[in-house]
């Protein structure tokens, strides 16, 4: 399953959750620097979609804030979790 989420990187408060136009927002804690941003999305949304950390590919020519994703495992699942994630939670 592939997305597009909107980074936010350096932020107060980490997490995954809500809408930002057509993209899941995610913020991180780590600056975007030398890929660290990148690798802080992957645990990220690895946690919040119950995958491992492996499962999930952030696209690594993306050098923008707004990012494709790819999760592999049970779509159905992750469609789930997905939809809970972009209404808030």
């Amino acid at each position: 399953m592939a997305f597009w989420v909107v980074v936010h990187p350096r932020s107060r408060r980490p997490g995954v959750g809500g809408l930002q136009g057509d993209a899941l927002r995610v913020a991180v804690r780590e600056p975007p620097v030398e890929g660290r941003a990148n690798e802080a999305v992957r645990r990220a949304l690895a946690d919040a979609l119950g995958v491992r950390r492996d499962a999930v590919d952030v696209d690594p020519a993306a050098r923008s804030r707004r990012k494709r994703v790819r999760v592999t495992g049970d779509a159905d699942a992750l469609e789930r979790a997905l939809r809970g994630l972009a209404a808030g939670g």
